[in-house]
């Protein structure tokens, strides 16, 4: 299937004749479950997304891969890579770090955007409105649980202050 992505990588190489660019194509496993986590990690997390789309993706597109080296499969020439993505501390600390999690295909020049973790929490999130809890998003299965948490923290973080 074509998408947009491969359709603009193919106009650049043929526009005239005479340009070309070279680049890596972005590419989805799940596109749809993809553009959930982004529109959700857009409404809970701006400044990730921001960064997400306005230096790592771009990024991404000219072959400077981003982030902790997970595995490298010479035989199929695929890396996939973790690129921490920025996120308040007391998020981190109560749902875990966003992270995008990507492929990199380097024989079709094709990075392939597999997920963005926490994904439970941002699933939850665009499925339905979060509440917040101290200014912290809490997920509604584990309400009471994500509260302890940041009461907890809070806690901690108040005998070293």
């Amino acid at each position: 299937m074509l998408t947009f992505q491969k359709i603009y990588a193919i106009l650049i190489t043929y526009l005239g004749g005479m340009a070309y660019m070279k680049g890596y194509v972005l590419d989805y496993i799940n596109e749809n479950e993809f553009k959930k986590l982004e529109r959700a990690l857009k409404k809970y997390n701006m400044l990730a997304f921001k960064k997400l789309n306005f230096d790592y993706y771009p990024a991404l597109r000219n072959g400077n891969f981003l982030g902790e080296k997970l595995e490298s499969n010479k035989k199929n020439g695929t890396e996939k890579y973790s690129l921490k993505l920025p996120s308040d501390r007391m998020f981190t600390q109560i749902h875990g770090e966003v992270k995008l999690i990507y492929t990199v295909h380097k024989k079709e020049q094709v990075v392939i955007l597999e997920e963005i973790t926490p994904a439970k929490i941002l699933l939850e999130g665009h499925m339905s409105e979060l509440t917040a809890y101290k200014g912290i998003m809490i997920s509604k299965a584990n309400a009471s649980k994500d509260m302890f948490k940041i009461d907890l923290l809070n806690m901690l973080q108040d005998k070293h202050d």
